[in-house]
């Protein structure tokens, strides 16, 4: 399958009312776990690349550039998507290197500098036919979007998108970034009222702290795109924790890397199967 641009997996999800996987690569064993997961259910993924993965390799050029590659080859559609951008040039190298679409997040700033900023960036991309998700949550707060106390409003949603022209919104309704516990509690209600003002696909960010139950009710209520990062992390390391644990002697990291692999991609084929659930 070619490289799919994001709105071919994103808007067939959103009018079928599920969920579509996006999970984030930190290196390039991430990278083919999350294919082959997607492979073996036979289901469209996103994979990502965060701006905080890009500051680990030194550059976007060469993990970005194995996303592409990895895409190209797959046999089911993938998408190849930069997560949590900070700065427009981090954005234009991504749109060179042939990525699907890019989240930029200006969500730090207030709301007028955030439309300025994020309506440049989609000017761009737009060019390019690149596709661009945004963060809306609070407004000028130290602490983001992705607190999990803060809350997005739907009339400023509607708002944002309006006045930047972006795709999809990622917002903020209960998450926090980084759990390892699966306890975060969605406003369910708050989901259904911003997506039927929004007019975009919604993006949860934070998944990982979501329990599967709960992920479920959330793509009912509205949710489309939904991102994990951290969960992958932690079936990766438990896996490579008990192949060294098992062979303390152990010194290939094909072996134990391997290992971790293998968890991912079981971890991979069974959340995007979860989140196909009508």
């Amino acid at each position: 399958m070619p490289l799919v641009s994001t709105s071919d997996i994103v808007i067939p999800a959103a009018d079928e009312g599920i969920g579509c996987g996006a999970f984030n690569a930190v290196a390039l064993e991430h990278v083919s776990a999350i294919i082959a997961g997607a492979e073996a259910v036979r289901t469209p993924v996103i994979l990502q690349v965060s701006h905080n993965a890009v500051r680990h390799h030194g550059a976007l050029g060469p993990i970005g550039a194995a996303l592409v590659a990895a895409a190209r080859a797959a046999r089911v559609p993938v998408a190849v998507h930069l997560d949590h951008a900070e700065s427009a040039e981090l954005v234009r190298e991504a749109v060179a290197l042939g990525f699907s679409s890019v989240m930029f997040d200006a969500s730090v700033l207030d709301y007028a500098d955030n439309v300025l900023a994020t309506r440049a960036v989609v000017e761009h991309c737009r060019a390019h036919r690149v596709w661009v998700e945004a963060e809306l949550g609070e407004v000028g707060g130290k602490d983001g979007a992705h607190a999990p106390w803060v809350r997005t409003d739907p009339e400023e949603a509607e708002a944002f998108v309006t006045e930047t022209g972006v795709d999809c919104l990622a917002v903020a309704v209960g998450t926090s970034h980084a759990m390892d516990t699966r306890d975060a509690r969605l406003d369910l209600g708050l989901i259904a009222a911003l997506r039927a003002r929004a007019g975009v696909p919604l993006v949860l960010h934070g998944s990982s702290g979501v329990a599967d139950d709960h992920l479920i009710e959330a793509v009912r209520h509205g949710m489309t795109k939904i991102n994990i990062a951290t969960r992958l992390n932690q079936v990766f390391t438990e896996g490579v924790r008990e192949r060294l644990a098992e062979r303390p002697a152990e010194v290939d990291p094909r072996k134990y890397l391997g290992a971790g692999r293998e968890r991912l991609t079981a971890e991979v084929s069974r959340l995007l199967s979860l989140l196909s659930t009508r």
